[in-house]
């Protein structure tokens, strides 16, 4: 029996991608392959040893599939992938990569790679001892795209990956590590600003350029947000409530600036058959810390869970009085020092999904999903 069903699924997952591409489009589910880091893992980190971990209470307890029990997302609910597939359709969340038994839904509703303290450069994020880098991430998906092909053929892999969303969401640990003073004993001259911008977007632009050649035709590529006013780095440069650190957030808007220029030449090399989304999350987010009153919110400061000041520790207590979390978690932009809450990413997605060109260019996330690149 078993071998007879090892057998019938690669044939029933031929016959399903040939529907979807042919005979009944409408009836295909919405599939995306996310790559990033904390802000979409979806618990690839559970299933490795880091330091950088969402696996226990209260993480999650806003997550309805899960019944409120953690499940690697560093934040209360839904990352701002799990509500743009919703918007889009999707009747479930892409699994993540190292979770057993994912290969077929690959096929089925795409997979999520993304890590916890991971980055553009491989180096990034290695006081949290494991994460999976981008360029690891880009090679397990090559592992899965094997899967694909082994399963229906080369010509079919092709045609479903055509169709397929790539979003990318990573860059924030790269300058979080590059901000940071350096260790005496681990001392090392860091580089320019420039250069640093440089080395984030030549390895950004080789991972793109490699998915490309596997067969990704639709990205996503989410800018940084304004790290500049995230309780952490608050914190860490001992502003005051309610301040940001300006010198943190101009890096962050020379960085976007420069992969706007790159998605914008991707264009004009690759369009119509390819096309590169540009998510300006700064600008979404800057707009909530701003008026965050206007949103619903009462606290854009402080994070709803973990404390104002190290070790930012995220736990429950079974002592109510020694709790970390806060009482209405609807009412805060921040979860932890480092992550929005599920509310603040319900507002980003929504911005992303259906905003105009100053939120996603050269279209939003909507239209890119109904793109025809044939």
């Amino acid at each position: 029996m078993e071998s007879f069903e090892v057998i019938l699924k690669p044939i029933c997952l031929v016959i399903l991608i040939v529907l979807c591409l042919h005979a009944m489009p409408s009836s295909c589910n919405f599939t995306s392959f996310v790559f990033g880091d904390s802000l979409v893992d979806a618990g690839n980190n559970d299933y490795i040893f880091t330091l950088s971990k969402a696996d226990s209470p209260p993480y999650g307890i806003d997550f309805t599939p899960s019944g409120g029990q953690p499940t690697g997302r560093f934040t209360n609910g839904r990352t701002i992938a799990d509500i743009v597939g919703q918007s889009l359709g999707a009747k479930s969340f892409p699994p993540p990569y190292l979770a057993p038994n994912t290969e077929a839904q690959a096929i089925l509703r795409g997979i999520n790679y993304a890590s916890g303290a991971s980055g553009i450069m491989d180096k990034t994020g290695f006081f949290f001892i494991g994460r999976i880098p981008l360029g690891e991430q880009v090679s397990n998906f090559e592992q899965n795209r094997i899967y694909m092909v082994n399963a229906m053929g080369e010509n079919y892999t092709r045609k479903f990956l055509k169709k397929a969303i790539f979003s990318l969401t990573i860059g924030s640990n790269d300058v979080l590590n590059y901000i940071q003073p350096s260790i005496p004993l681990l001392r090392h001259d860091k580089v320019s600003p420039t250069t640093f911008l440089d080395f984030m977007i030549s390895n950004l632009t080789l991972q793109l350029e490699r998915l490309h050649e596997m067969g990704a035709r639709k990205f996503i590529v989410v800018g940084v947000g304004p790290l500049g006013c995230i309780p952490f780095v608050r914190a860490l440069k001992l502003l005051p409530s309610g301040q940001c650190s300006s010198a943190v957030n101009t890096l962050i808007q020379a960085y976007n600036q420069r992969l706007q220029e790159l998605l914008s030449r991707l264009n004009q090399e690759m369009r119509p058959e390819t096309i590169f989304v540009f998510a300006n999350s700064y600008d979404v987010f800057m707009n909530i810390i701003a008026n965050y009153h206007q949103y619903g919110f009462e606290n854009a400061n402080e994070p709803c869970c973990g404390g104002y000041f190290p070790p930012f520790v995220c736990f429950k207590s079974s002592d109510a009085n020694t709790s970390a979390l806060c009482e209405d978690r609807s009412k805060y932009v921040f979860w932890d020092a480092y992550h929005p809450t599920e509310a603040a990413n319900l507002i980003i997605a929504k911005q992303l999904v259906d905003g105009d060109e100053s939120v996603s260019f050269p279209i939003n996330i909507r239209k890119l999903y109904n793109y025809t690149n044939s």
